[in-house]
């Protein structure tokens, strides 16, 4: 098993200086405090056995809470490291050019010397998404097959399959619903280095004085491509496409039960292509993890950490908590009739369907040996408290996990 640690990435700051502060993303010390964090718990992360470090992509969020990514992020955290990998879960694809977003890859991955992934996202926050992507007219949204879902879905796909054109050692042309390469597609691009690039760039990309095809340069330093991964997978059509196109579903559907079902759905979807792959290839299970002396000390620090002010202030207004569903709730509140109410947003929620892995080191293992038992997940990615608890309790909580959890599945 492979071992990923996430970072919203947040400003480190208490709730109360985020209220005295306000905004505090305007404030310069808290960002290059922020910087340092990551730096040192990647750090740290790798000497204890962490395969890659993620950060997520928001933007706009004078708030200082999960302020998003941008390539350069990734950069600083590998030329400050030595070997673990970098990258987002994910780009949010509506939201980019896609040429711009090839190019970027490129970029990071030869820096980098292959020490990159990509991460793929559809795009859930209006407020910053609407804007990014207002010339494509898409929006951000929910997963609830409403024509606004549907249009980010389209523009999503479509994004991807230009990256894998752009990918391969060859010029490409696209015509689609959003975007045409070159451009204007039917007559081509003026080109007054014409004879230049006839005699010294790629077969094709000329005819008479026009650009009728185009390559990304440079292409990744991976062949043919860093590994891919989709954030975060609920959803059976998700995975099944992720499946079908080999990409890693980072799930965020976490009970034991359902990663198996998902990973059985890859598993197939997959050799429906034509790709065997055993059993949990393919699949990363997304969890927070709190290691104390006992449950209701663990329980204390994911109060304090990432699941009460993340979780429960923030991402809860977005449908968070739909994922941590069980099975008795159906009687209350029906899916796709009733969300949970807020007074289910609690810790033992996220206890009890299997997000939050929480006490000692040996209670925490006995999980993972369950759901290793039963699914077998190629990643197992924590959810990292960088911003919300002091800097030497998410320290020693990495350093902990990798000791003396890591080490006992390599």
């Amino acid at each position: 098993m492979k071992f990923i640690l996430g970072f919203l990435p947040t400003l480190p700051t208490t709730q109360a200086d985020r209220l005295r502060l306000r905004p505090i993303g305007y404030r310069t010390e808290y960002w290059q405090r922020m910087f340092d964090q990551i730096v040192e718990l990647a750090r740290v992360a790798e000497d204890v056995g962490f395969d890659i470090a993620t950060f997520t992509e928001h933007h706009l969020h004078t708030e200082g809470l999960e302020i998003g990514s941008v390539p350069s992020l990734s950069l600083y955290t590998a030329m400050n490291t030595k070997h673990i990998k970098v990258g987002p879960i994910g780009y949010v694809l509506p939201g980019w050019n896609p040429l711009r977003l090839a190019v970027e890859i490129g970029w990071l991955d030869q820096l980098t010397k292959g020490r990159s992934i990509v991460g793929m996202a559809r795009g859930y926050q209006t407020r910053w998404l609407n804007s990014m992507a207002q010339k494509l007219h898409v929006q951000a949204a929910p997963s609830d097959q409403s024509e606004v879902d549907l249009l980010n879905r389209k523009a999503f796909e479509e994004v991807f399959q230009i990256l894998k054109l752009a990918w391969k050692e060859e010029a490409f042309s696209f015509k689609g619903e959003f975007w045409e390469f070159p451009y204007p597609y039917e007559d081509g691009t003026p080109w007054k280095a014409h004879e230049w690039t006839k005699m010294y760039g790629a077969p094709g990309e000329i005819v008479g004085d026009r650009v009728k095809k185009i390559s990304i340069v440079p292409k990744p330093y991976q062949k043919p491509h860093p590994p891919l991964f989709q954030a975060f997978s609920i959803s059976d059509a998700t995975v099944a496409w992720c499946g079908r196109e080999a990409i890693n579903a980072v799930l965020l559907s976490p009970r034991t039960v359902r990663v198996r079902e998902l990973a059985e759905l890859y598993q197939r979807e997959a050799a429906a292509a034509g790709r065997k792959v055993p059993l949990g290839q393919g699949i990363a299970s997304a969890h927070s993890v709190a290691i104390a002396r006992d449950k209701q000390a663990a329980f204390k620090m994911a109060e304090a950490g990432i699941n009460e002010c993340y979780y429960r202030q923030f991402g809860g207004v977005f449908g968070f908590w739909e994922a941590f569903r069980v099975p008795e709730d159906e009687a209350k509140w029906p899916t796709g009739k009733a969300t949970l109410p807020t007074s289910e947003w609690t810790i033992d929620r996220l206890d009890r369907c299997e997000y939050l892995y929480a006490g000692s080191v040996a209670d925490v293992r006995r999980k993972m040996d369950e759901l290793v038992e039963q699914a077998n997940p190629e990643y197992f990615n924590v959810g990292g408290d960088q911003g919300f608890l002091p800097l030497e309790i998410v320290r020693d909580q990495i350093r902990q996990f990798g000791e003396q959890i890591i080490r006992h599945y390599q």
